[in-house]
């Protein structure tokens, strides 16, 4: 063959394969928006020219200012909800003819009501639910109209704020008449070591054509690095207007197994050939690892015990609602990650697709949890409306979109749940159970329970007994005879299996923080009462091989669940602007092992001079010795005998104290001065390996900028953010600052602006904000090819911060008709 031929030849082999092979496009450009509900918008053909344009992700309560009297109440964060449609007109991509076309929807928010060219596709209750419609029959040539209705217009449906809209991604997934099914491909680890592992492929190949086709699925393990490790062929037959689930078993030797600190993934390559040709192609993202649960030792990850270090998470990003760019949660989780969190619960229902891909990428243990309500319901409109017609269909699309992610090592059937306690209780969990174990045998099935006690509760035990791992919410109430709980019922229960799936942290809203400003005796005494009670629980949870660990009450603040004149929770351990709180470096100091110490509160208090302050660390090391000004206020360590090598606290025996004391972070009465404050830790050896200090404030004279990153990029998920700062003239942030601060930017969109103040009843899509203690954070979307952010606060002069944009590919999308 001449040269000239040959590439001629190879060009329309790889032109005819790429046509073949499906295509996976963003729907997300292009939408008309309004808030409303006019009649008729269902059709190809109504003007909606008027209607705002944007693209998705969206929720549009998140665009209005919260209000004491809106139908969602303090659940709701005050927010408004109401009824909006969405319109895009598109056009089909060449090619696409005599193809299966589908609509993805990630999550809307709720009750969506989907057509397509006027035909009703059909109608999805549940706002959490990722659901996809068929859309082939109904395309036409010309330009396509696709129109949602979301109805949140019934109040209270949620017990945190839930948003409104599309609030996820959308997609258009093209594939050949025969096909890997939509969510077709599920993979387990049956058996997985450092010298081999036995990789079990179920494969549902469908046929929409009447004929009966002979088709070979190749199946490909690729490394990180995407290189061919194994692979499997079967030779199948699938029937007319049919599926065929294929089983294989491909070995891998030598496997880098999935932990949290090696989350090491792999790719599953799914080729449908047909007379030696490929007409699909579909790639799934895995994990090698094993998993275990035992009564005594609790969880095991590829053999070897992990107490999970956990967190709750809602699905909010602060100031942009729910409609969350990928890097507030990546960086979120790695914030959280530092913390020495590695476990996360999604409370209480299925996450974006996005964040457990970050979760499998980061190294997190997720416990996977679907409903907040059965048929007892907790709000008027909840989703007890809906249990009975919808749960079943929503917990095996939950399943069957989820059950790959290596992260995933426990699945919640429900949270706190009213049939808990009423004997037909325990057979509604058993047909969830049943759901959960008929779609993914390998994982077991939990709930978080608040009434916790079984003895002397014939119901409660026979619904705990029907778990396989038994969930405590607030294991940390301690019972009469000075017992958690969890003591009991592992005495009654020696086979059963534990883990605690919620439980109290230190509540540190803006008036009970003492290191904001506020130090009255109660506020101290509350603080005090709560790290004790953190720090009490996780020494039990370390001392007890057989409960598995804990997912402590929240990772980060969240809107809703409030009581004017709040609009969120403070619960987090980072407050709803992702800063570090308190609690968060108590929670460092018990689950990390390199050096660290944290000093607390602030050291400006003008007009105390003379009056005691109480001064608190937390650390990790040995022995802290603290100075002001210089001048040693004295030496403390701890007393316990050491059993380990390193600083952490885990390497001591720790006898169980009473709930008034503690041995885990030191303490000190410190007549106020104004200067510096400095603690030093120390390892057993007396090397100083650690210190914090803190700085006497002056007035403000300036404002810091600070960004999460040297570079951004301009992708769809991505933003950057901002911190700003008031500070003095040395650069100390000035704690009690109340300035307002005014953001422009080039080369990007300010998106919104927070200072983590859950008072405000502002709109977030603001230029301007103040402060509080001191700092504020901004949203701002890059576009390239620098973002420059400039600040201004009154007279002063304005500080600038410039961030290169680094360009990236667009993700492939169906773009709008006009």
């Amino acid at each position: 063959m001449k040269p000239a031929l040959a590439v001629i030849v190879l060009l329309s082999l790889v032109a005819s394969s790429a046509n073949a092979q499906r295509q996976r496009l963003s729907m997300d450009p292009g939408w008309r928006f309004t808030l409303g509900d006019p009649q008729g918008a269902e059709a190809p053909k109504f003007d909606d020219r008027t209607w705002r344009r944007l693209d998705l992700p969206h929720d549009w309560s998140i665009e209005s200012a919260p209000e004491q009297n809106a139908p969602a109440g303090g659940r709701g964060g005050f927010f408004p909800t109401g009824i909006g449609w969405y319109r895009k007109a598109f056009r089909m991509p060449t090619g696409s003819g005599g193809k299966q076309v589908w609509l993805d929807f990630d999550g809307v928010y709720q009750n969506s009501e989907v057509w397509i060219n006027g035909f009703y596709l059909g109608k999805r209750p549940y706002g959490y639910s990722s659901f996809s419609y068929d859309v082939t029959p109904h395309l036409v040539s010309g330009v396509n109209v696709v129109s949602v209705r979301v109805d949140n217009s019934h109040q209270p449906n949620s017990r945190w704020y839930s948003g409104s809209g599309i609030y996820r991604h959308t997609w258009m997934t093209i594939v050949a008449p025969v096909h890997v099914a939509h969510w077709g491909v599920y993979l387990t680890t049956p058996v997985a070591d450092s010298a081999h592992a036995a990789v079990t492929v179920l494969t549902s190949v469908e046929n929409s054509t009447a004929t009966a086709h002979q088709e070979t699925l190749r199946s490909t393990v690729l490394s990180a690095a995407g290189v061919e490790v194994a692979h499997a062929e079967t030779t199948f037959t699938v029937a007319g207007s049919a599926s065929q689930r294929v089983g294989q078993v491909i070995d891998v030797a030598k496997p880098s197994l999935w932990s949290v600190d090696a989350p090491a993934l792999y790719t599953l390559r799914s080729e449908v050939l047909q007379d030696g040709k490929n007409v699909d192609v579909q790639n799934t993202t895995f994990g090698i690892r094993n998993i275990a649960y035992s009564p005594d030792k609790g969880f095991l990850l590829n053999g070897k015990q992990v107490k999970m270090r956990g967190v709750n998470l809602h699905g909010d990003g602060g100031a942009v609602g729910v409609a969350v760019p990928e890097h507030i949660w990546e960086y979120r989780l790695g914030l959280l990650k530092a913390m020495g969190v590695n476990a996360i619960r999604t409370s209480h229902n299925p996450p974006a697709p996005e964040f457990l891909d970050l979760c499998d990428r980061m190294g997190f243990l997720v416990m996977a949890e679907a409903f907040d309500e059965w048929t007892f319901g907790k709000v008027p409109e909840g989703y007890h409306k809906y249990f009975a017609d919808w749960s079943a269909r929503d917990l095996d699309d939950f399943i069957d979109r989820d059950r790959n992610h290596p992260s995933i090592v426990l699945w919640s059937a429900g949270n706190e749940i009213g049939e808990q306690s009423v004997p037909d209780g325990v057979q509604v969990l058993r047909t969830l159970v049943d759901i959960f174990h008929r779609d993914d045998p390998t994982r077991p099935v939990t709930t978080g329970n608040d009434q916790i006690v079984a003895d002397g509760h014939p119901a409660l035990e026979a619904f705990l007994g029907a778990e396989d791992i038994v969930g405590y919410n607030y294991v940390d109430r301690w019972h009469e005879r000075r017992e958690l709980f969890a003591d009991q019922d592992r005495h009654d229960h020696p086979d059963w299996k534990m883990v605690g799936t919620e439980s109290g942290t230190i509540f540190e809203s803006f008036d009970d923080r003492p290191s904001l400003g506020n130090d009255s005796t109660a506020v101290h005494a509350n603080y005090t009462s709560g790290m004790i009670q953190a720090e009490r629980l996780w020494r039990w949870i370390t001392l007890h091989d057989y409960f598995a660990g804990n997912f402590m009450w929240t990772g980060v603040d969240y809107l809703g669940e409030a009581v004017w004149p709040f609009k969120g929770f403070p619960s987090g351990a980072l407050d709803i602007t992702n800063h570090p709180k308190d609690s968060y470096y108590l929670y460092q100091s018990l689950w990390t092992d390199p050096p660290m110490l944290h000093l607390l509160p602030h050291w400006t208090w003008p007009g105390r001079e003379g009056q005691i302050i109480p001064v608190l660390v937390y650390t990790n090391c040995n022995t802290v010795e603290l100075f002001l000004n210089g001048k040693s206020l004295g030496e403390k360590r701890k007393e316990f005998p050491a059993q380990g090598t390193s600083g952490g606290w885990n390497s001591y025996a720790l006898p169980v104290v009473a709930a008034t004391t503690s041995d885990l972070h030191f303490e000190w009465d410190v007549a106020y001065q104004p200067g510096v404050l400095k603690a030093v830790g120390k390892d057993r050896s007396g090397k100083t390996t650690c210190h914090d200090e803190v700085h006497t404030a002056s007035a403000g004279t300036a404002i810091r900028l600070t960004a999460d990153r040297d570079t951004v990029t301009n992708g769809s998920g991505d933003v950057a953010l901002v911190r700003y700062g008031i500070v003095d003239s040395a650069g100390v942030v000035v704690p009690g600052a109340d300035n307002v601060v005014h953001v422009t930017v080039t080369g990007g969109t300010l998106i919104a602006m927070d200072n983590a103040d859950m008072r405000y009843h502002g709109r977030y899509q603001v230029d301007s904000l103040p402060v509080l203690n001191g700092r504020g954070l901004a949203f701002i979307k890059p576009i390239g090819p620098t973002l420059t952010v400039t600040a201004t606060a009154g007279s002063w002069k304005s500080t600038q911060l410039a961030i290169p944009v680094r360009t990236v590919p667009a993700p492939a999308a169906v773009p709008p008709a006009r």
